[in-house]
């Protein structure tokens, strides 16, 4: 086996990225302290096409030099607006049609591996701070909670790595599932 060269990943050009099919995601960032965080999710949405990321409350927003870090232009690609209040954001887009989901740990989850995705359904997953997770008022005001099952001491993940395992769960349902 041999390492492939960058140029023969056929990456998209940045005008590429915006005029392509995104996949029927859609992130919610809420109070996310870390800024590396932040640009890992970044990375993590421009690597599957996700729709649109959005930053709420406190979280920090492009350009920023430690969200740039990580996110290694996606920034750029990805696209993404501020609002302050998650509880507005989840409002707007179950207005839109899209169902509203948190990522975390309440009663009656959905395991991660049991959400079974459905045909022509967009979904915005919110996810919460480093510290306390998803505030208890977005997780009552989405449609319902998928949960990451783990097994070991601390039950919490990092955020950036929540976004990923998540992001890639659906997305590979969604496109490759038949």
């Amino acid at each position: 086996m041999r390492k492939l060269e960058n140029s023969e990943l056929e990456r998209k050009s940045i005008e590429d990225f915006k005029k392509s099919e995104k996949t029927p995601l859609i992130l919610v960032l809420d109070d996310v302290r870390s800024l590396h965080n932040i640009g890992s999710v970044f990375r993590t949405a421009d690597a599957f096409l996700i729709e649109k990321i959005y930053l709420c409350g406190i979280t920090a927003t492009p350009p920023n030099k430690e969200i740039h870090k990580t996110a290694l232009g996606a920034t750029e690609t990805v696209a993404w607006e501020h609002n302050e209040n998650v509880l507005d954001t989840i409002a707007s887009l179950k207005q839109e049609g899209v169902l509203t989901l948190a990522i975390e740990q309440v009663e009656n989850a959905v395991f991660l591996q049991n959400f079974e995705v459905k045909e022509n359904q967009k979904y915005a997953l919110v996810f919460g701070n480093e510290v306390h997770g998803v505030a208890q008022e977005a997780v009552a005001a989405c449609d319902g909670c998928i949960e990451i099952p783990q097994l070991g001491t601390k039950h919490s993940l990092n955020i950036s790595v929540s976004a990923g395992i998540v992001v890639w769960d659906l997305f590979q349902k969604i496109k490759w599932s038949n």
